[in-house]
């Protein structure tokens, strides 16, 4: 399908969510992410075989907070394989993202690690891999979306440290568990600049085109995963990506994809696109009203998903 065709697509979609502006509402629970501008919407399509549609606000760049689970994630098990999984789990909680109830149970062994205590360890492994891990994260992103201009937004970052008690109660719990192994300070700042990665949705979207391309970022040819951990990561992401509304994701949606709570959210269809969308206002799962309103649309529209 052509890039006039998605651009004809997400234009009729684009009207069409906007009489939802006001039916969700941001985040608030970090001060920086409350003064947000909720009458915002952007979506952006990337194509693997070229070419960019978008419309709205595409072009505004905003927090992409959880969906940077995904890169480091990626960044770990491209070095250490499955040995990943001696450390995290790969279940759906069915509780909140940054929930500490399981963990009592389960000995410190975060369910996923999309959610909040399974991030945590994620990128606990990656400060062993990597001497500066926040440049480290930064280098990546860079690569795979071809903008050197990708920065952390700092006024972000430090708002989530000065908010950071839940997190800090996670890292100490499972750090007790031996499932930490840096310094828990240490461990949320890098944490906290991740989640404060500042995007756009046409970058978000190219960031996501080696996930459709089976592992090999399009922009240069590298393998960043193998074919059977691209596999793995897209399951992760189909079924625990969307905190407690995964599984509705899944049957209104039907792709592989990320959200965070800066009203972000990036999908793809593998071997053929992806797609990022922003909507501040957030719904009851934490998760972009207005976003999930609009690829439900896209996906049927265009006749095409996973299932």
């Amino acid at each position: 399908m052509s890039t006039e065709y998605y651009q004809q697509v997400i234009g009729r979609i684009y009207n069409e969510i906007l009489p939802f502006h006001g039916k969700g509402k941001v985040a608030d629970y970090i001060p920086a992410l409350a003064e947000v501008n909720p009458m915002q919407f952007g979506i952006a399509v990337e194509s693997l075989g070229g070419g960019t549609a978008m419309r709205g606000d595409a072009a505004t760049c905003f927090s992409i907070q959880s969906i940077s689970k995904v890169f480091t994630f990626a960044m770990v098990m491209s070095r250490v394989g499955e040995d990943i999984w001696k450390a995290v789990g790969r279940e759906p909680s069915g509780n909140p993202f940054n929930s500490l109830v399981q963990l009592e149970h389960e000995k410190g062994i975060p369910r996923n690690p999309f959610i909040n205590a399974g991030a945590l360890v994620v990128t606990d492994r990656l400060m062993e891999l990597y001497p500066r891990p926040k440049e480290a994260i930064l280098d990546f992103v860079r690569s795979l979306c071809g903008n050197d201009d990708i920065y952390y937004d700092h006024q972000v970052a430090q708002s989530e440290r000065d908010h950071a008690d839940r997190n800090m109660a996670l890292a100490h719990f499972i750090k007790s568990f031996g499932n930490i192994h840096n310094e828990v300070d240490a461990l949320i700042d890098v944490y906290c600049h991740q989640c404060a990665i500042s995007m756009n949705c046409v970058d978000l979207a190219r960031s996501f085109l080696f996930l459709a391309n089976r592992g090999v970022n399009p922009a240069d040819g590298k393998r960043i995963l193998t074919m059977s951990q691209a596999k793995r990561l897209g399951a992760i992401m189909a079924t625990c990506g969307f905190y407690d509304e995964s599984g509705d994701f899944a049957f209104r949606v039907g792709l592989p994809g990320k959200s965070g709570v800066g009203g972000g959210i990036v999908a793809y269809l593998p071997e053929k696109l992806s797609v990022a969308v922003w909507g501040p206002e957030l719904n009851a799962y934490g998760n972009s009203l207005m976003g999930i309103e609009a690829l439900e649309r896209f996906t049927t529209d265009i006749s095409s998903s996973i299932f």
